[in-house]
């Protein structure tokens, strides 16, 4: 499909005009899971994953119609608004900033020496949040071969982290899980010292910060930025630090450097501020008691947007994540028919700015539409429609027992051909990268249903005719077996304990 005018009408006509009607009887579960089919999926995906939405870029404007049609759709099952002030909406702050590199700095002081690392060619910003005002404070020096659980046994909190790695070497499998660690150590800044070779180094660096946008929370994480081990060599030296040799530690290393202190002064412009969606909509549950607890059912909305100066440019995100979203209404409209409405209530979300580092999952999970210790499990959706016609894996079944739920619900349920199967990539670090840990990081017991990445992940090729919405069906109708389960069960699921203090409770 190539860039061409927006057909949007077209394509919201076509959404509205073909979904069935609401049976006016109640219905047993099952029939209520038939009502889950190809025909119903495929329609959706083709509208969600139509050139019209332009992509469902967080912000723009094919994400407010995909936003718009969500919640039209909820409305037409009969649920209730869960968005702000009484809409299907939820709204969340992003703003578009640009750092000010000729006023950011990273300065090190020992007694009378100092060494001023300046945002031009020496130093550059990672990952964080930019603070209101320079952050100073003693320094420990962390790197050799550590680990999360090393990390765990540090005492960072207040403090400036100096991360040493030895960026010649390949990236170490758990590289993702030691930045986390130390990060929820809640330390005031994150120095990585780079030694890669100061030419390369400055290339990295453009001489005007570009702009970005990045969700507004003020949760305050620590600024990450990264250094040249050129620029603060010597004076690590006079406070008695050997680079190479903590680079080639066998074990980990944890030292506090009496008499260093530092500070990261980042300064930062606010060029744009906007708001971007997520979508809500709730369904009260049967029972007086259990309806005060809440199922929630979520997958993102957004994709990746337009490539520019392509002949095919729109990145339709049919299988990422048009399937889940789609996913998404069709239990919706399941679970609303009479008479297959659980004891527990439900909650349909679908997030944006999954894409840019699950913005939309995090506001939620910042601001629920309930207390968030009534929410009793999410069950996430993205990517349903690739890969195996009979497989589907669910990660995250070892954290809590909502693991031996879906195996009980899967056992039961053979004829619809589905095995949901434990995380095939652990390495992948799946667990940590969508929606569904924004929930978990809250307390919320998970699961992630996923199909795997392809050949056409985040390409213009991820196309609405390459879904097998066949296949889907019958995960969809597997997921309303499960949201059944968990929704009528006495107990509320559990988390494993181990789990919970590696997820939970270390980030509080």
């Amino acid at each position: 499909m190539t860039h061409r005018a927006p057909k949007i009408v077209a394509a919201l006509v076509l959404a509205a005009g073909t979904l069935a009607a609401q049976a006016a009887e109640p219905v047993a579960p099952a029939d209520a899971a038939r009502s889950i089919t190809a025909s119903d999926v495929a329609r959706i995906v083709g509208v969600l994953a139509h050139d019209s939405m332009l992509g469902r870029d967080t912000p723009s404007r094919g994400l407010e119609l995909t936003a718009q049609y969500v919640a039209d759709q909820f409305r037409r099952f009969g649920l209730k608004p869960g968005g702000d002030g009484g809409a299907w909406i939820q709204r969340y702050p992003i703003t578009r900033r640009r750092l000010e590199l000729a006023r950011s700095a990273v300065v090190l002081r020992m007694g009378g020496r100092s060494a001023t690392v300046p945002f031009d060619r020496t130093a550059r910003f990672v990952a964080g949040d930019v603070p209101r005002g320079p952050v100073s404070g003693p320094v420990v020096l962390v790197g050799g071969a550590v680990s999360p659980e090393a990390v765990a046994g540090m005492s960072l909190r207040g403090r400036i982290v100096l991360y040493v790695h030895d960026y010649s070497r390949p990236i170490p499998a758990n590289a993702t899980l030691v930045a986390r660690a130390i990060r929820v150590s809640a330390p005031k800044a994150i120095v990585a010292i780079s030694n890669v070779d100061s030419a390369a180094f400055a290339a990295r660096i453009p001489t005007r910060a570009s702009e970005r946008y990045g969700m507004d929370l003020r949760l305050e994480a620590p600024p990450s930025v990264e250094v040249s081990e050129a620029a603060v060599s010597q004076i690590l030296h006079a406070a008695g630090v050997n680079l190479a040799e903590v680079r080639k530690s066998a074990g980990p290393v944890a030292r506090e450097l009496p008499g260093l202190t530092a500070t990261v002064a980042l300064e930062e412009t606010v060029t744009d501020s906007v708001a971007a969606p997520n979508t809500v909509g709730i369904l009260e549950g049967s029972d007086p008691a259990l309806r005060n607890e809440y199922l929630v059912f979520s997958a993102h909305m957004d994709h990746i947007g337009v490539t520019p100066s392509r002949a095919d440019s729109i990145n339709n995100g049919a299988d990422d994540n048009a399937s889940g979203t789609a996913g998404v209404i069709e239990l919706a409209e399941a679970f609303s028919r009479p008479g297959a409405r659980p004891r527990r209530s439900i909650i349909f979300v679908t997030v944006s700015g999954e894409e840019k580092g699950l913005w939309g999952s995090r506001y939620f999970s910042e601001h629920p539409p309930v207390p968030v210790d009534r929410l009793v499990a999410n069950i996430n959706l993205d990517m349903l429609g690739r890969n195996w016609p009979d497989t589907i894996v669910a990660i995250g079944k070892e954290h809590s027992d909502l693991g031996a739920t879906l195996e009980r619900v899967n056992a039961a349920h053979p004829e619809l051909r589905m095995a949901a199967i434990d995380d095939r990539w652990p390495e992948e670090r799946f667990y940590f990268r969508s929606d569904h840990y924004n929930f978990a990081r809250k307390g919320v017991p998970a699961l992630f249903f996923f199909n795997g990445v392809h050949e056409d992940y985040h390409r213009v090729t991820d196309s609405p005719d390459k879904i097998d919405s066949e296949k889907e069906s019958r995960i969809l109708r597997l997921l309303f077996y499960l949201g059944q389960e968990i929704g009528n069960a006495a107990r509320r699921p559990a988390w494993d304990p181990g789990s919970r203090k590696l997820i939970v409770e270390e980030e509080q």
